[in-house]
């Protein structure tokens, strides 16, 4: 609090010589919170529905990596207000199509507004595995004129759903995105265990460094959150990327942590549990994994 004068004063003359207004903004400081969005649709008729939220809580340099739904820290009422105020919300701007309201959900359960995406984004399939619901199919109808397919008491949540972006970074060395040729790369299987992969890559292809680093989505979904969980470890641990460094193994890490496994993970949970996740392999480990690339690098790029 004895700091606070002196950089309210530094921040007033910074904005003063910058933009010839010293006005500050306050904004309340929510610690470690849960950031939790609600995916939302409008029509051209005056109709709109919540689509449920994701907890979009695990993330690195504010970017999310770990996505899932229903959130283990929103239960059906916290749910009805949430989607209630995201609906008034586009209602009140004439929003037309699909769109996200993002918010930060604070220990005692209120809820801040953070921002609006106005479209879908990343994650949507975990949405689309909770209410088994098309969501290009429900843009391309609204663009139409179409009004929405469903109502807001129509909508149904069933399951769980969990998503991870694979990315090209090197997550112990503050993943940095990386390029190159992936020299062999395979996605897991879908059917019964329930994995919905998402990419475009093929063994041989170069990824470049002027993009986002994602290069892949993999969504698994179960009757109970922890099913969902061990599929998606299952789906992480089949994939096969060889020649550029990844995620892979972080991802599988956070899914296995005790903590992101009983749905305690907040914005605070990579930084708080790096040691954890960023462990070192043992030299047994190292060298069964240069053992299986050996054999893999040597089948046909096809």
């Amino acid at each position: 609090p004895e700091d606070f004068a002196e950089a309210l004063r530094s921040a007033r003359s910074e904005a003063r010589g910058a933009f010839g207004d010293d006005t500050v903004l306050l904004e309340r400081a929510i610690v470690e919170p849960r950031h939790i969005e609600i995916q939302v649709f409008a029509d051209a008729h005056g109709h709109a529905v919540h689509l449920g939220e994701r907890d979009c809580s695990v993330q690195r340099r504010h970017q999310k990596l770990v996505e899932g739904s229903p959130s283990p820290a929103v239960g059906p009422e916290r749910r009805e207000r949430m989607g209630a105020v995201a609906v008034k919300a586009v209602q009140s701007i004439g929003y037309l199509g699909a769109g996200t309201l993002e918010f930060l959900l604070d220990r005692d359960g209120q809820f801040y507004f953070m921002e609006m995406n106005t479209r879908l984004q990343v994650e949507h399939p975990v949405t689309e595995a909770i209410t088994g619901l098309d969501l290009v199919e429900w843009q391309l109808r609204v663009a139409a004129g179409e009004p929405l397919p469903l109502t807001q008491e129509q909508v149904r949540f069933c399951g769980h759903a969990i998503e991870v972006r694979l990315c090209a970074e090197d997550a112990p060395k503050g993943f940095i995105p990386q390029s190159g040729r992936m020299a062999r790369w395979q996605m897991p299987e879908s059917g019964p265990a329930a994995i919905r992969a998402e990419h475009a890559l093929r063994p041989g292809d170069e990824i470049p460094a002027f993009y986002d680093s994602m290069i892949a989505k993999l969504v698994a979904c179960g009757a109970t959150r922890d099913e969902a969980r061990r599929r998606l470890v299952r789906g992480v641990e089949d994939v096969v990327a060889l020649g550029v460094t990844t995620n892979q193994d972080f991802l599988a890490s956070v899914l296995a942590h005790p903590v992101f496994a009983a749905g305690g993970a907040t914005t605070a949970f990579i930084g708080q549990h790096q040691g954890e996740l960023m462990a070192t392999p043992t030299a047994d480990e190292r060298a069964r994994a240069a053992a299986a690339a050996a054999v893999l690098l040597q089948w046909p790029a096809d």
